[in-house]
Formats: structure tokens, C-alpha cells, sequence
């Protein structure tokens, strides 16, 4: 079938809830994807994180022929080999104690969040249980209730509401807000370790080991979202290894099963100990085809951790370069292979977005003017050396005279002044690289403090969302 043809059946049958871009995808093989009209891209989105080892990947394929032709599914009353190994390996990687499987990153947040509030009830022995749960603004942890009532953004809640009661929104990486906001009705402090669809925002090192203190104090749960930012996307199985922080829970779902509907919620064995069976299920979550296939996803992940972290500071190091030689650049931010480039307008960011997919380049905007990275392990210096060539085209560029200008018509002179000044000061002087979390927390953060974008701006993003 054309573009065109699937594209008019969609309109007439799709409920309308995402904003494609103009390909009609066909196959993949490594890191390049094809069109219906055999057009090659390179791909830096992996299909938003999950096909984190490529297209048509030999080891996977094998273990999907193999299992779907023994078993693909059977419901969780029933015992199979894999989910055991699956737990096994992942508690080891994570230093946490036991897993639960689901079919979905956002289903794995909500059972956390039932987990939470659950644990917080088994510890109040029938008296007044905590409730609350304090979550981050900015943040997206997904599209079921309870993952959307614990997003810091209003334009995923308002159309929506009421929403799940009991949640209270923290600044961004402020600790004077955690603490006015925190107090002995807490069950849960909400944290991604790197805001993904929010931006790629790292989380800041003081503030993690600060809501890690403060609920351990008080025996409320630190409960970590690495959907998006975990199993290896920076270089280590987990991003909150390069803090020296353990959660009590975190989940984690994209890369998991290479493309097949996986999640999990990792915990503790104290965590663990207020569910009992029929407290919380899943029908497809951790079915005998998905675990098998994630088992062999983390064998190839290990392998891979020492090259995530080679290239990622390669990459890091190149947009950091790029940003010295374009002014519309207004951060660059990241870790690993999960990487950022802000840019001054949201119709450059679009236009930037179309001359790239024209160039033969899958990226991804998020927030409107944010360009974000996330390529598969198996990518290579080569690739990120032409990613950063048509880039670099792309903004020299600018915004097409058919499309509004208005951003750029009211750059100011004072603006631009101050911008030339940031573009000295980086060539000349030096400055932390947007390198590993396990770097000074510098060097993962914005380089100049930025207002977070306002909760009250409603717009819709270009594209699909994490």
C-alpha cells in the first residue's frame, strides 16, 4: 500500500491521537529503516528508545523463531522457565530484591504507585495511612490514570480530569520546594532520573540524594522512572547507578523485550511484602515470547554498556561543538545516548525536523524546541559524524521565508549580544562536557540556569510523545 492510501484509511478509522510524520516505514536492518518508496534513514529515535539494539537484530530473531514456535503466551496462573531468569538478572543488575512484569511502561508506573500506597497501609498497622505522593514538575511517566495524574505537565491532565487525588507537584531540582512540600503524610517521592519527554533534564545530584534522605528518614518510598533513561541508554544498566543512589522501586519497560510489550517494576523485599495474590495482575505482562526475548536483549546490553559510554561522549563532545558555532543553540544536555539540543525557536525546530528527515535522518522534537536523541547501542561514530553534518546544515539554514518568522524578528540586538558573548565564553574557555552523570553533576545539568517550560502553555508537541 502508498503513503497516501494508509494515510486516508487512518483518517477515516484511527481514533486521532498522534500527528505521523509523512513515512509509511516498511523494514529495518541495523540502524536504518526503509519507506514504501525504498527510501534509507538513519535512525536516531529507535522507535522512542525501544529498539535500543537495532533493526532485524540476528540474536533476537533467533529467540523469537525459537520460542513462538514453542509457546508465545499463557496467562500468569501458570508457571513458565523465563520469568525467574528474567527477575534474576534484573535484580542483580538493579541491587533491588523482586520484580513484577507488565505489558507497558505506563502499567509498570502504576503499579508502583499501587505498591506504594499499598506499603504505606501494611506500615500503618490500621492506623491513618500516608497518601500523598509528591512528583516532579515537568515530567511524563504516561497515559493510564494514575501515570497521568502523576505528570508534571497540564496539558496531558487538564483534558482529563479530576485526576487520581493526592498528588502534589515539586520544582525541578529545587530542594527548598521538596522540603516545604514534604512532610509526614508522603508515601512516595515520583522521580525520573532523566525528564525524557520532558526534555532530557537530568535530574540534579543534590536533589536526588536529598529525596533519598528525606524518605528514608521518614519511611516514605523513592520511587525512580526509568522507562526511557534505563537498561543501559547511559552507559550503565541503570542511570541512577552513576548517583550512588538505590530506590526503593523502579520501573523500567522501552528497551526490555527489543520491540515486544514489556515492563517491569523492580523493589525491594520489604516493598514486596504488602502484595499477596489478587492484589494486582496483568494478563499479557511477562508472557513466555516477551521474557525470553528480553533475556537475551540484557545479554546483548552488557556487551554493549562500554560502547554506550565511548560513543555517547563522542556524540556529547560533537554537539557541544556544534553549539559553539550556532546561536539559535540554546543547551545542549544529556548522558550517554540520550542527548538534547535546545533550540531558540519552535519553527526552527520544526523546520530542522523536516530538513533532517529529508537528509535521510530520524529525530524527534519534544517540548517544541527541544531536538532529542535517542539512537540505537549499535551506533557509530560515523553516523553521529553525518548526524551532526546535516544538523548543522539544518540550522545554518534557518527557518523557511514560507513559514512564520516571527520567533526570529523578535530576537532582540540585546539578545543577540548576549548570545555571541555565550558563544565567546565557550570557545575560549573551558567548561564541563554534557558527559556521564558520573562526571561532576555539572556536566549532565544546563549550563546557565533556564526557567522550566510554563505548566499553563497548552500547545500541542509535533510528533509522538515518549
Amino acid at each position: 500500500m502508498s503513503l497516501e492510501s494508509v494515510s486516508r484509511l487512518e483518517k477515516k478509522l484511527l481514533v486521532p491521537t498522534y500527528d505521523r510524520q509523512p513515512m509509511l516505514l516498511e523494514r529495518g536492518d541495523g540502524v536504518y529503516v526503509w519507506d514504501s518508496t525504498g527510501k534509507k534513514y538513519l535512525d536516531f529515535l529507535s522507535g522512542l528508545g525501544v529498539n535500543a539494539l537495532g533493526h532485524n537484530h540476528q540474536a533476537i530473531q533467533n529467540v523469537i523463531r525459537k520460542q513462538a514456535a514453542k509457546l508465545i503466551h499463557t496467562c500468569n496462573i501458570f508457571y513458565h522457565e523465563y520469568q525467574s531468569e528474567l527477575a534474576s538478572r534484573l535484580t542483580k543488575m538493579s541491587g533491588l530484591d523482586r520484580a513484577f512484569f507488565s505489558n507497558s511502561g505506563t502499567e509498570a508506573w502504576d503499579g508502583a504507585l499501587k505498591l506504594a500506597r499499598a506499603f504505606a497501609q501494611m506500615e500503618a498497622k490500621g492506623g491513618r495511612a500516608k497518601t500523598r505522593i509528591l512528583a516532579l514538575e515537568n515530567s511524563f511517566h504516561g497515559r493510564t490514570y494514575g501515570a497521568m495524574s502523576t505528570t508534571g505537565q497540564k496539558k496531558y491532565r487538564v483534558p482529563f480530569a479530576p485526576l487520581v487525588p493526592g498528588v502534589k507537584f515539586v520544582k525541578f531540582n529545587d530542594i527548598e520546594d521538596l522540603e516545604k512540600k514534604f512532610d509526614g503524610t508522603v508515601c512516595a517521592v515520583c522521580i525520573e532520573t532523566i525528564q525524557g519527554e520532558g526534555g532530557i533534564q537530568p535530574v540534579g545530584r543534590k536533589f536526588l540524594e536529598h529525596a533519598r534522605k528525606m524518605t528514608q528518614k521518614s519511611g516514605a518510598l523513592l520511587i525512580l522512572d526509568e522507562i526511557q533513561c534505563g537498561l543501559g541508554r547511559t552507559g550503565k544498566h541503570f542511570a541512577y547507578q552513576h548517583y550512588g543512589v538505590l530506590p526503593d522501586m523502579v520501573t523500567v519497560a522501552k528497551p526490555l523485550a527489543a520491540g515486544l510489550p514489556l515492563g517491569a517494576i523492580l523493589t525491594t523485599e520489604r516493598v514486596a511484602a504488602c502484595m499477596k495474590p489478587g492484589l494486582h495482575g496483568t494478563t499479557f505482562g511477562g508472557g513466555p515470547l516477551a521474557c525470553a526475548v528480553a533475556i537475551e536483549f540484557l545479554r546483548q546490553e552488557e556487551k554493549l554498556l562500554k560502547h554506550v559510554i565511548e560513543v555517547g561522549k563522542y556524540f556529547g563532545d560533537a554537539l557541544e561543538m556544534l553549539d559553539g558555532k550556532h546561536r539559535s543553540i540554546e543547551d545542549v544536555r544529556g548522558a550517554g545516548l540520550m542527548r538534547a539540543v535546545e533550540l531558540d525557536s519552535a519553527d526552527l525546530a520544526k523546520a530542522v525536523l523536516v530538513r533532517m528527515r529529508e537528509a535521510g535522518i530520524i529525530v524527534n522534537r519534544t517540548h517544541e524546541t527541544v531536538l532529542r536523541f535517542l539512537p540505537p547501542y549499535i551506533i557509530q561514530k560515523k553516523h553521529i559524524d553525518l548526524l551532526v553534518e546535516e544538523l548543522d546544515k539544518a540550522l545554518s539554514a534557518g527557518i523557511p521565508a514560507t513559514e512564520s518568522t516571527t520567533k526570529v524578528s523578535q530576537v532582540s540586538a540585546q539578545k543577540t549580544r548576549a548570545n555571541m558573548g555565550r558563544i565567546r565564553a565557550h570557545k575560549n574557555a573551558r567548561k564541563p562536557k554534557a558527559g556521564l552523570i558520573s562526571a561532576p553533576a555539572a556536566a549532565v545539568l544546563p549550563r546557565t540556569a533556564k526557567t522550566q517550560p510554563s505548566e499553563t502553555k497548552e500547545k500541542d508537541e509535533e510528533y509522538a510523545y515518549a
